[in-house]
Parts: C-alpha cells; structure tokens; sequence
C-alpha cells in the first residue's frame, strides 16, 4: 500500500470556537516532529473570529494547518468536509472545545508511522478518552482494557464483551482514511449526535484495529448551550430520531458480517435506541411518546432480526415496559444515558 506523506489528519469542526481553538490546534502541534501531521480548521460559517484564528494558525504552520471556510451545514456537514480534504493515510476528529494529551499523541504517532510504512497498515486504532468536565478534579478515563488486548492486531472476533453502558465513541477513534471514504458515510446536516453515525457505519469496512491503552482525547463538558446537556437533549429527540435512523440503515443483516461485528453494532444500535427513548419519556410529551413507539415500528419495518436482537438486549426490553415499572427502569435509564452522553 502506497504511503502518503501525511500520516495523520486531525480534522477540526468549527463554529464559534474562538475562546477554544488555540487550546486545541495547539495540543496537536505538540508532537516533536509534526512534518507528517495535518490539521484542518474547517470553519462552519462562524460569526466570530474562528476563521481568522484558523487563518492565522495556518500562516504559522504552512503545509500542517489549512483553515477551510464553508457555509454553515453543521457538525456534520464540517466533519464531511474535513475528511474529504484529508490527506493523511489516517483521520481523527477533535472538535474545536476539545484537545489531546502531548504524551499520547507521541504514542499514537509511534503506532501510526508503524502501521503507515507496513504492506498491511491497519483500519482503525482504538485509544482511551477522559470525560473533562468542569468543575470535576477527578476525571474519569474511559478505557477499553476488558474488551480489548493493547498494542496486538486485532479482528473484530477478537474482542471480549462489552457492558451495557460501554461504547467505542467518536473520541476513540482513529480510521484508516480511505475505509471512511470507502464506507460511503455522509452525516446528515444540521443535525446533532451525528458522532454516533461516525462511530457506527464505517465499521463493516474495518478489518483490523489496534487497541492503544493511552488517555489520548480530553472530551470537554460544562460549556454553557453544549449539546450533551439534559434539556439541550430533551429539546432535540427528532435529532436523536434522525439518528438512530442513520445508524438502523447502516447496521448489516446478521450472517453478513463477522459474529464480533455484528454483536457489537448491535450493542451500540440498542445503546443508541435507548439513550432516544429515555429523552422521549423524559419530556413527559405525549407526541414525543408516540415517536418513540414509531422509532421501534421504523426498526422493526426494517428489519425483523435487527428488530429482535437489539430488543434482546435487557436496556431494550426494560425501556419498553409500562405502569410504575417502567417509570422506574426509566429512571435507572437515564442514569445509564447521562453516562453515555457524558453530561453529569
């Protein structure tokens, strides 16, 4: 496989992210050799100064940061953006409020240089994130020591289980950059929790991954109006709903994939599906009831063996229940949710 110049691509959406973005291009220059670095700043039509600092940064760093300027089409449509500009055999997204640890980042280079000057580099690289939220002096790392052995090339049979409220999120992701192209992905614009999309349909088209046991991404949380807030998430169940509809089309039929694939899409689409319906109920809106039932008939209309193996799941199962049981189990959910989202 032919190697590019560029090893990685840090691909960065943008909007309104002034008082953040010199934190994090900064923590991504911080590699002691950054020649086969990229970083792309794509500004999603901001209306304060992100495109002039991007500006400035890529007048500094020539040949490693390139500011992109587009008309606002949302984090989805900025992180589109970025991967189609990426030059790098490898592409991570850090959004614009969030940055990585120097020492990690020389890791993940060691690894990807590795893997960038092999006959067969690996898909995807798998590292561990912490929830930074304000306030907190704990931080709370999230890891995948269980569930996968570090630093061996792995399948997708390979990986151990995974427990109701553990996930591979956009955060700990690093792919190959031509199995997301290869995968077809395009979020939907304009819409939030599209990372769930970003962590979900490109994973059919990863054969290999490694596991780097390095808290590489610092995922920031208590900035005012963020969307992983509570009555931010409950205002938005349509978006939840788009998703999830998003990653229901993406998921392969049972048999047609790796059984280790197949069970972990299925864990996460029940994940998802859950985290949905909690903010449903939890808007206490009788037409936002109704859109959960349609959210399960949509699954089920799709396909009858997704239907059934994600409502197997005992996450499923319990938030469909009703009378005091159900309000219960929903409430013990959305202690579940909140820690999915991060936003407690």
């Amino acid at each position: 496989m032919a190697r590019t110049a560029k090893t990685l691509t840090f691909v960065i959406p943008a909007y309104n992210m002034e008082s953040y973005l010199d934190r994090c291009v900064s923590s991504l220059l911080s590699a002691t050799n950054t020649d086969d670095i990229e970083v792309l700043v794509v500004d999603d039509g901001s209306k304060d100064g992100t495109l002039e600092m991007a500006q400035k940064f890529e007048a500094r760093y020539p040949g490693i940061v390139r500011a992109i300027h587009q008309e606002n089409k949302g984090h989805g449509g900025a992180v589109n953006t970025g991967i189609a500009a990426a030059n790098g055999m490898y592409v991570k997204v850090v959004d614009a409020d969030d940055w990585v640890d120097p020492e990690s980042l020389e890791q993940v280079m060691a690894v990807l240089r590795e893997e960038a000057d092999s006959t067969e580099p690996i898909d995807m690289l798998v590292t561990n994130y912490v929830y930074d939220k304000v306030g907190k002096r704990n931080k709370h790392v999230v890891n995948f020591r269980h569930a996968m052995k570090a630093g061996a090339r792995l399948t997708w049979n390979d990986l151990g289980h995974f427990g109701l409220a553990e996930y591979i999120l956009m955060h700990a992701l690093t792919y190959r950059t031509a199995v997301v192209r290869e995968s077809g992905m395009q979020l939907p614009e304009h819409t939030f929790y599209v990372d769930f999309i970003y962590a979900y349909q490109p994973f059919p088209w990863v054969k290999t991954m490694k596991y780097l046991d390095t808290p590489f991404y610092h995922y920031f949380i208590g900035r005012d109006g963020q969307s992983v807030q509570t009555d931010v998430m409950i205002r938005r169940v349509d978006q939840l709903r788009l998703v999830n509809q998003c990653m229901v089309r993406a998921t392969p039929e049972r048999d047609t994939v790796p059984d280790g694939l197949y069970r972990y899409m299925i864990h996460f689409l029940a994940i998802e599906s859950s985290v949905a319906s909690v903010f449903m109920i939890l808007s206490r809106d009788p037409e936002n009831y109704e859109k959960k039932k349609d959210m399960w008939d949509d699954i089920k209309a799709h396909s009858p063996t997704i239907y059934k193996d994600v409502r197997k799941k005992a996450m499923s199962r319990a938030l469909n229940l009703r009378g005091s049981i159900g309000r219960f189990v929903i409430r013990k959910g959305y202690f579940v949710a909140e820690h999915v989202v991060g936003f407690n």
